[in-house]
């Protein structure tokens, strides 16, 4: 293996002299310079990034924390942040808070202190935590925050498209079924659906849950969605879609024929149910990647103060990733006699005595 020693002998200057040129450029003569960049290129010498990194007070790493890495929407920024972080020369240390918003607090602290910066993602309840915030670069993915970068999906904008869908289908009666309490982005859904209802007087809308953003927390949303009257539901997200059209089937209610269903995230789950899910889309891995380049822009020390001075603006928007709406087939037109009641005429029924 080539080393540092190797490219000092041929280009005639001493190691430390190596080093300066390849870490420091702008200390060292252009013409040493060139000769040392010379000799490295020409016996592919690589530098040393961990030992660099550790003599500069650096780990060379960036944490990601999120809420549930067995998500399907978590794994996707996940690979946006792995691979944009490849290319900047830096590692990836993932930890999952399991939805715990104790343990989200505790792996935070954690992950600041053993790497460079952290990207966190739709936080529970750290961003009350001021030391820790303040203690690393950190960005944070959907949410809004007056003390760090945030870079998140438009889920108002996301919203307005799935009823604005649903709406031109002749759905009048549409209900939410909504994620975490405390989760970002089901409070900009709800706040993007009351303000589409609004806008379309004929609408009647339904705001349901908290719910678990899973399959179980689909499944118990069911019989609330169709005993609502509602004939179509939009879902906090994927899974939740998956648990719902399950259970829904169960009780007897067809999608899209008696509920028609629009999930968030569109994530590789929505194309395996059956039907497959009309879902609102916004490019996770992209997401994942803004992400990584706004905490190494936050790495930079010529950066970092300017950022910091962004972020601390009062009322500082996260930077919002377009919502695009996917139609597949658990869509339809509205149904003549809403879910719920049809499901009621068709139940067996029992003589009175």
């Amino acid at each position: 293996m080539v080393t540092v020693h190797d490219v000092a002998r041929a280009a005639g200057v001493s190691i430390s002299t190596v080093s300066r040129a390849l870490t420091a450029p702008d200390k060292v003569a252009v013409a040493t310079r060139d000769r040392v960049t010379a000799a490295a290129d020409a016996l592919g010498y690589l530098p040393n990034r961990a030992a660099s990194g550790l003599r500069a007070g650096r780990t060379r790493t960036v944490g990601l924390l999120v809420p549930d890495l067995s998500n399907p929407y978590f794994a996707a920024i996940a690979k946006g942040v792995a691979e944009r972080a490849r290319a900047h020369g830096l590692g990836v240390f993932v930890v999952d808070s399991e939805e715990d918003p104790a343990l989200e607090a505790e792996l935070l602290r954690s992950a600041v202190h053993q790497t460079d910066g952290v990207v966190l993602c739709s936080p529970r309840a750290v961003l009350e935590d001021r030391d820790v915030l303040g203690a690393k670069p950190v960005v944070v993915v959907n949410h809004r925050t007056s003390r760090t970068l945030s870079v998140g999906s438009d889920g108002a904008g996301g919203a307005r498209l799935a009823v604005e869908h649903l709406h031109a289908l002749g759905h009048r009666r549409i209900a939410y079924v909504g994620g975490p309490a405390r989760s970002w982005s089901d409070g900009q859904r709800r706040a993007g659906l009351a303000a589409v209802a609004e806008r379309l007087p004929d609408l009647d809308l339904v705001p349901l849950g908290p719910f678990r953003p899973d399959v179980d927390g689909g499944h118990e949303a069911a019989g609330v969605v169709v005993a609502s009257g509602a004939t179509a539901a939009v879902t906090f997200n994927d899974l939740v879609a998956v648990g719902l059209v399950r259970r829904a089937a169960a009780l007897g209610v067809r999608v899209p024929q008696d509920l028609s269903v629009v999930s968030f995230d569109d994530t590789f789950v929505a194309t395996l149910t059956s039907p497959p899910l009309t879902s609102v889309h916004t490019d996770l891995r992209e997401l994942g990647m803004r992400a990584t380049d706004m905490l190494v822009q936050a790495l930079d020390p010529a950066q970092a103060e300017l950022l910091a001075e962004v972020a601390g603006q009062p009322g500082a928007e996260p930077v919002l990733m377009p919502a695009a709406l996917t139609v597949r087939e658990s869509t339809a037109p509205a149904p003549a006699v809403p879910a719920g009641a049809r499901a009621a005429a068709d139940a067996p029924r029992r003589d009175l005595p």
